[in-house]
């Protein structure tokens, strides 16, 4: 028989709620189910995915908190007056947080309504290719039929499984935004960018917060300069970080306090010490155990079980497609979700072609000093191209706001990675300082028109801002890494 629907999307974040409202805008009968599944320690959150309910928008909105902080103590040296000492008060800044993120839960469903998208409260599973069984929180049991059905579950936070109390005891970042009072002494064990972001706006709005680290800091990005050195403002901060340990358990006290054991093989010796709150950020998970997805034949990686999918975003079975981080291969990031909900729904009803373009996509880390960035780091750059072809402009800053409050600049660095040819295409362009990300926005479209370094150079600055100091690189050095990471 005739399906009920022309496109069926399950998961209401980011890339499956622009997948749907771009087919409704094609005039086709499309309906969403999205559910949260509460996280271990009960979290529970509305309708838009990870980025508005614990991911992107809190995160920053936090971050801005203590961005705030560090204002205050510069404030004094421009004259203004600030009664000391300043205390920052969770509650009110998480109130203020949540209440704006269930605005932005309303605002999508409004949003649904009024394109005529059908949602439903529900978690979804494959009956068959062209079916899927919809159970509400109470048991309530809903079949959906559709021509295409588009994944966009996202993933979820890990635990770590071989630690003992690390799932009855610690949170993750689902849980830390939405926290009624504040964590107080806090350890996050292991270096992903989200444990750094939130160590370091908790340090910043006056928390005793601590990074425990076994190996090297935001694996992924650029690891011959700009890591470290965000690891070192970090420190600098504030954070205290525990480089080289892993921990090996975790166990409540009566005080209710959490006394963590880790071993230290730097040392080769056992330590441990209590804190209020243990946050894991040991990665995300594809979230698909509930799918059903080997009973209709959707192939997934067997090493990370994210969906494979193709350039077109296309399953290995016709008209099942998934967009977004549950897709193979694919920055886990909400622009380029959007953008590929998008283009998807335009090919499938809209007679484009046109495909998503994963090159070049910049993105940013929140940290107290921001890190931000577009292109290869130089290690993909050398693995490309070859560390003779690769030639490296890099220069430290000093941000004209950071003179009169008399604040430590070491950190402020930025880098462009070029081909060593006549044309010196910029290959990638990193930047750590202030407001990285507003930078590094503007910056990308010129690297994704293949933006030259002579070009650049004949750019005109606009004085006096730290974006102007990526028109005045000049200082080269030849690439020599042995470098082991790909990006190409």
């Amino acid at each position: 028989g005739k399906n009920e629907y022309d496109l069926l999307v399950i998961g209401g974040g980011s890339g499956g709620l622009a997948c749907a409202k771009e087919a409704a805008q094609f005039g086709r009968k499309v309906a969403v189910l999205d559910y949260v599944e509460p996280s271990p320690q009960g979290t529970t959150w509305g309708l838009g995915g990870t980025c508005v309910n614990v991911g992107c928008i809190p995160k920053k909105l936090m971050h801005q908190a203590a961005l705030l902080g560090s204002a205050l103590k510069d404030a004094q040296h421009y004259g203004w007056k600030i009664s000391q000492p300043v205390h920052h008060t969770w509650s009110v800044m998480a109130q203020a947080v949540q209440n704006y993120v269930k605005s932005l839960n309303w605002g999508h469903r409004v949003q649904l309504q009024d394109k005529k998208v059908k949602y439903f409260n529900m978690k979804g599973s494959f009956s068959d290719p062209h079916t899927v069984r919809g159970l509400t929180k109470a048991g309530k049991e809903t079949i959906v039929t559709a021509d295409n059905i588009v994944i966009a579950t996202g993933g979820r936070p890990k635990y770590p499984t071989n630690i003992a109390g690390a799932l009855e005891y610690g949170i993750t970042s689902d849980d830390l935004f939405w926290l009624k009072e504040s964590p107080g002494k806090t350890l996050t064990p292991f270096v992903f960018n989200v444990s750094l972001e939130c160590a370091g706006f908790l340090t910043g709005i006056g928390l005793d917060t601590t990074v425990m680290m076994r190996s090297i800091p935001l694996r992924g990005f650029d690891q011959a300069q700009m890591a470290s050195l965000v690891t070192e403002h970090m420190e600098s901060y504030g954070t205290k970080f525990l480089k080289r340990c892993f921990p090996t358990k975790v166990e409540k006290l009566k005080s209710n306090r959490l006394q963590v054991t880790w071993k230290n093989t730097d040392l080769n010796t056992e330590e441990t010490d209590s804190f209020d709150t243990v946050m894991w950020a040991v990665g995300r998970a594809p979230d698909t155990k509930s799918l059903n997805l080997e009973a209709v034949g959707v192939k997934t990686n067997a090493e990370t079980g994210k969906i494979v999918v193709d350039a077109s975003e296309a399953t290995s079975v016709p008209h099942i497609y998934a967009v977004g981080d549950i897709t193979e291969g694919r920055p886990e990031l909400t622009p380029t979700a959007i953008a590929a909900g998008k283009l998807l729904a335009q090919r499938l009803f809209g007679q484009s072609s046109e495909l998503m373009d994963y090159d070049n996509v910049p993105t940013t880390v929140f940290t107290p000093l921001e890190y931000g960035c577009v292109g290869l780091s130089e290690e993909a750059a050398v693995q490309c191209h070859g560390s003779d072809n690769i030639e490296v402009y890099h220069a430290y800053y000093k941000p004209l706001e950071f003179t009169v409050a008399e604040r430590d600049a070491t950190q402020c660095y930025m880098k462009m990675v070029c081909l060593r040819e006549r044309e010196q295409r910029i290959l990638g362009l990193h930047f750590i300082g202030p407001n990285a990300g507003e930078v590094i926005q503007g910056f990308a479209l010129g690297i994704k028109c293949g933006a030259t370094y002579p070009q650049l150079m004949k750019t005109i600055g606009i004085h006096p801002t730290c974006a102007e100091e990526v028109t005045k690189l000049h200082i080269t050095k030849r690439s020599g890494l042995d470098a082991t990471v790909t990006g190409c």
